[in-house]
This record gives C-alpha cells, structure tokens and sequence, in this order.
C-alpha cells in the first residue's frame, strides 16, 4: 500500500513510502481488537471502591424489637441491610480488574486497528519534524497544515522526542506516542493517525513478530 508523503505544511514531498500489507492490510479481527480494548480499559481501573457491610457497620448489636408478637418481620441488628443505615448487600470491595492476554492476540489486534485506520484512509505520512523550543502554538501550526485543527489525532514517532511532546500536551485532542507505545485503543480512539517516517520501520518490526 503506498501512501504519499508530506511535510509539516501538509505539502507532498514527491516522496511515498510502502506501508506493509501484513500490518496495514489485513483482514481486522474484531475479537482480538474487543479484547485488547477490553484490557487497556480495565487496567485504567483503580479497583479501590469499597463500600461497609453489616459487619463494618457502627452500630448497637442489641435486638431491636422482640423476636415474635409483632406483626412485622423478626429483626436482630439494626445493621442490617434492611434497615436505613445498615450495611450493603454484596457492596463493591477492592479488586484488581486486569487481566492476561498474550502477546501474539495483542499484536493482531493493533494489526487490525492499524488496517481499519488504513482502509478508513486515516493514516497520514509526515516527514520527520522537531522544534527548537517548546511552544504548543508550533504543534497546533502542524495540525492545522495537516487539517487536523479540532479533531482526535495521535501523532506516533521513531523515538521519543521531547520538545515535540512537551509541545502538545496541552492539547487535549492530540496525543503523542512512540512506536512501542502504540495501543490498540489510542489507534481506534484517534480520528487520523500520524506516522512519522521514522516509526515505520519500528512498528513494522515489532507488529510483525
């Protein structure tokens, strides 16, 4: 699959590059991508709920009413659950929500993303790029030559670069990754990706395992 290349300004180079048909252009799977999304959100998940049972409750443990002549159900606590103040019925406790997925289901369902994004023609090619300083005006000029000004875009680069990131995370819609950092949800969340040249080869190298 060749896509063009462009620069900064979102001007064609003259320049394409081949992306791989075995990362870019397979045939998605939807429950391998389910999966992974699945994962990287329960692993978002603090799990520290909790909420007091009948036996956290404070509280007298006399019984509250004699056991038969009432008329009403026999009661022994005024923690229980029934009652206004008691303790709650199966409440949340504190868990650890994640879970294991192995690493080959992990690499076709951000196969499968990469190629949705693709056949969406969601994939942008720009050549590589750096700023002097750090200034979030420089990355919203690059979104805005690339028409990505308002919309969910993930920028993924070779290697970390600090001035590039810096400069767009005060930006609330883009975000920006290395090759190794890719997620199958960052891919699906973003409205356009943005590789940068020089993640290509590593991500080709690591999907491909």
């Amino acid at each position: 699959m060749e896509v063009a290349v462009v620069d900064i300004n979102g001007k064609e180079t003259g320049r394409k590059v081949n992306l791989s048909d075995a990362v870019f252009g397979i045939e998605p799977n939807d429950h391998a991508v389910y999966l992974d999304v699945k994962q990287y959100l329960a692993n978002q998940r603090q799990g520290t709920h909790k909420s007091k049972e009948r036996a956290e409750i404070a509280g007298s443990t006399r019984k509250i009413k004699k056991q038969k002549g009432t008329g009403t159900a026999r009661a022994g606590s005024i923690k229980s659950p029934v009652f206004r103040g008691g303790g709650r019925i199966f409440g949340p406790r504190p868990r650890n929500y994640s879970f294991k997925l192995n690493k080959n289901l992990k690499r076709l369902a951000r196969r499968s993303a990469l190629s949705i994004k693709a056949n969406e023609k969601a994939i942008t090619v720009i050549e590589d790029f750096t700023f002097d300083t750090v200034k979030t005006k420089n990355f919203t000029a690059v979104l805005k030559s690339l028409g990505l000004e308002g919309k969910k875009s993930l920028f993924v680069l070779g290697e970390s670069n600090n001035n590039v990131y810096l400069s767009s995370r005060n930006l609330k819609r883009s975000e920006v990754v290395t090759n190794s950092e890719l997620s199958t949800y960052k891919i699906l969340n973003a409205n356009s990706v943005v590789l940068l040249e020089s993640s290509l080869k590593g991500i080709e190298t690591n999907l491909s395992k």
